[in-house]
């Protein structure tokens, strides 16, 4: 997924950001709620970190903002206010889910993945695909019962197919799923990708249209 983080705290925000991307995630990191505007004006995000105390307001405003525009982006508010009067606030605004500073990442990794399991519409972590067996939650794929290992770009880029079954994705569109804002990518790169997760899955897995992108093969 491409995740947009709205975080002032910049130990937090690293340590954030750093565990999300370890997941396989992409993660465009902005300090300010303008700029978090912005990047949500000049690219599409699947999942929304919000803190709630921003040098430039409150993340409640700007979440009832998104959407009463209709943006329907999953949002999780990140935040050391632990009232449950601020807790009713921030769902009752728009917000998926809640989560109060400190906390632990490994619990904030499984909220990320159970806010975007209910997203996709499929809140069973345990999914099958052909002769796949996916954990979506444990980010794990047995084949005919046997363990298939994928690295972490490698599970982000079968994800985004898994996410969207019969659906052409463009290169342009895999990338932007797969890297941050700035990030160096060679012309390659989702080529390299798709041929190792068929050489893993199986080559009917991934399905190529020829100069137009690829799609996850029929089950």
């Amino acid at each position: 997924m491409r995740i947009l983080l709205v975080e002032d705290d910049m130990v937090l925000g690293a340590a954030v950001r750093d565990q999300i991307a370890a997941d396989g995630h992409s993660v465009d990191w902005v300090q300010r709620l303008d700029a978090a505007g912005d990047a949500i004006g000049g690219a599409s995000f699947d999942l929304v970190l919000l803190d709630l105390m921003l040098p430039d307001g409150r993340g409640i405003p700007f979440l009832r903002r998104l959407r009463a525009k209709g943006d329907v982006t999953p949002v999780i508010i990140l935040t050391a206010l632990d009232q449950i009067s601020d807790r009713i606030e921030g769902l009752n605004a728009g917000a998926d889910d809640y989560l109060v500073k400190p906390f632990d990442l490994a619990e904030l990794s499984a909220r990320i993945g159970s806010v975007a399991r209910r997203y996709a519409g499929t809140p069973n972590p345990i999914v099958t695909h052909g002769p796949l067996e996916i954990d979506l939650a444990a980010r794990s794929i047995h084949r005919e019962g046997r363990p298939v290992t994928l690295t972490a770009r490698e599970w982000a880029l079968f994800e985004a197919f898994l996410s969207r079954p019969g659906q052409l994705l463009s290169k342009a569109q895999l990338e932007d799923k797969l890297y941050a804002f700035g990030a160096e990518i060679e012309s390659n790169t989702i080529e390299v990708h798709v041929s190792r997760l068929r050489k893993k899955l199986g080559a009917e897995m991934i399905e190529t249209e020829r100069g137009l992108g690829y799609r996850l093969g029929r089950a």
